[in-house]
C-alpha cells in the first residue's frame, strides 16, 4: 500500500472521530480536503506551483534545508508528491483558495488528521504505541517537531530538554533542584536528555519509559544497583521511586525525604523510633542518620548483611 493510500485510509477513518469534537467550520474544511484526496486532485506542477506564491516566506523555504525537502532522498516528501505529500492535493487552491492541510495548534484540521499525515511515512517500532501514548491525547507531531527547518530542535540533544519542558513544567522545576540527573538545560550542559529514559512516541510501560519498568530503566545507568542479591531491601526491588524523585529533589541522592524520616515512613517500629530527631550527637540523627550503620541500603551479598550493614 502506497504512502498516500495509507494516508487516505487513515484520514477517512479519523474523520468520524474528528466530527464528534471538532467545530462545524473545521469539519467542513476537513470534508473538502478529504474529498480532494478521494479525487486525487494533485497539481501537475508540484512545488513549482506552490512556490509561485510562497517562495517569499522564509519559513516555507527553510524546508529545503532539512531532510523533508531533500529531492535526492527517495524517502523524503519532496521526492514524492512534493508539498502535496503533506499538505494534500492542491485542487483549486490556487486562485480559488481551496483549503489544504495546515499544521499546528491553529491548523485547519484535527490533530488526529495531522498526525495521520506524518504516520503515513513514519511507521516503525519506535512509533508502534503512539495511538495509546499520553502525547497522542493532548498533542500532535508538530507540537514537538519542527518540519520546515534544517535542524529539528527536539532531535538535537542540546535543545531537546527545552522542547520537552515547555509543556512539562513540573519536571522542569525539579531539574533545577540541587540534586538532579545531569540533563542538558539552560542551567548547564549534562550527559542526559529526556529521551534517554522516555519514548515520547509511547511505549507499553509506565510513563512511556524506554524499558519495561521503572527499575529496568534506572538499571541502564545504575547497573550496580541491579540484583539479585542475598539480602534484598524490598522498596528497591519494587520501585526506585519509593525513595527517589527521579527528576530532582532538594535532598541528597534525589531522595524524596531526608533520613531518618524517609526510613521511618516504613520502619516506624524499628526500635529506633523513640530517638528524638535533632540530636546531632546521636548516630541515629547525625551525619547520614540510618545510613551510618545500614550503609548497604540497596541490598547486600555479605553473609552477615541481613540488616544491610555490610
Amino acid at each position: 500500500m502506497s504512502s498516500m493510500n495509507r494516508l487516505l485510509k487513515s484520514a477517512l477513518a479519523l474523520s468520524l472521530t474528528a466530527a464528534v469534537a471538532y467545530p462545524v467550520a473545521a469539519q467542513d474544511i476537513e470534508s473538502q480536503i478529504l474529498q480532494k484526496f478521494q479525487q486525487g486532485a494533485y497539481s501537475k506542477k508540484g512545488a513549482d506551483s506552490c512556490l509561485m506564491c510562497h517562495q517569499k516566506d522564509a519559513k516555507v523555504m527553510a524546508l529545503f534545508d532539512g531532510v523533508h525537502g531533500n529531492l535526492e532522498n527517495s524517502n523524503s516528501p519532496m521526492a514524492k508528491l512534493q508539498c502535496e505529500t503533506c499538505h494534500g492535493p492542491q485542487g483549486k487552491h490556487k486562485g480559488k483558495n481551496e483549503p489544504m492541510v495546515t499544521f499546528g495548534a491553529n491548523g485547519n484540521v484535527s490533530a488526529e488528521l495531522q498526525d495521520s499525515v506524518c504516520l503515513s511515512c513514519h511507521q516503525d517500532a519506535e512509533r508502534m504505541a503512539w495511538h495509546d501514548s499520553l502525547h497522542s491525547d493532548d498533542a500532535s507531531c508538530v507540537g514537538c517537531h519542527d518540519i520546515h527547518t534544517g535542524s529539528d530542535p527536539v532531535l538535537n540533544r542540546a535543545s531537546e530538554v527545552a522542547v520537552c519542558t515547555d509543556c512539562h513544567q513540573q519536571q522542569q522545576q525539579d531539574l533545577y533542584k540541587r540534586s538532579h540527573h545531569p540533563l542538558t538545560t539552560q542551567a548547564g550542559e549534562g550527559s542526559m536528555v529526556c529521551s534517554d529514559c522516555h519514548n515520547p512516541h509511547g511505549s507499553l510501560s509506565d510513563a512511556s519509559l524506554t524499558e519495561v519498568s521503572v527499575n529496568d530503566t534506572c538499571y541502564q545507568c545504575h547497573a550496580d544497583k541491579r540484583g539479585p542479591v542475598l539480602w534484598e531491601h524490598q522498596p528497591v526491588v519494587d520501585d526506585c521511586r519509593s525513595c527517589h524523585n527521579v527528576h530532582g529533589s532538594v535532598n541528597d541522592a534525589m531522595l524524596t525525604r531526608k533520613a531518618p524520616m524517609l526510613c521511618q515512613s516504613c520502619h516506624a517500629n524499628d526500635g529506633h523510633a523513640s530517638r528524638a530527631y535533632g540530636d546531632d550527637d546521636s548516630a541515629f540523627t547525625g551525619g547520614d542518620s540510618c545510613l551510618n550503620c545500614h550503609s548497604q541500603i540497596h541490598g547486600s551479598n555479605h553473609p552477615s548483611g541481613q540488616l544491610l550493614q555490610r
